[in-house]
């Protein structure tokens, strides 16, 4: 028995609708599979953004010590949804366990029928592949 997957085009979404979507959909049980996660965007001031994205990776502590803030854009992104999940409890665990992000379209997922989350950019925008930089 195959479960029903979603796969959703993360191509000029706004990475916070995106995200409350894809936590609500998770939570009633959907496997989520969320590819082009780089070319999602984040709306607002372009320095802004970056300097926060900075200061983030800042704070943490030393090579060795503390939590990492990954700089990969589908880590990003799953995190982003993990802070919309209660991710201590069970039935957050369990719902983050079945989101998927990825870089790209894998093959495996080149010929499946995909929701296209993006609509037009608004003035102010930066894309998540712009901040891994």
């Amino acid at each position: 028995m195959e479960k029903n997957i979603k796969v959703i085009d993360a191509e000029n979404a706004i990475m916070g609708r995106l995200a409350s979507y894809v936590a609500k959909q998770a939570l009633k049980g959907e496997e989520i599979v969320i590819v082009n996660s780089e070319k999602a965007i984040i709306t607002g001031n372009r320095k802004s953004i970056e300097k926060e994205f900075l200061e983030t990776r800042r704070r943490v502590g030393s090579g060795q010590e503390g939590p990492k803030v990954s700089r990969t854009a589908d880590k990003i992104l799953k995190r982003t949804i993990r802070g919309m999940l209660s991710h201590r409890h069970k039935r957050g665990k369990d719902a983050l366990k079945r989101i998927r992000c990825y870089v790209g379209i894998p093959k495996e997922f080149e010929s499946s029928k995909k929701i296209i989350a993006g609509k037009e950019k608004p003035i102010k925008f930066i894309h998540i592949s712009q901040i891994t930089k």
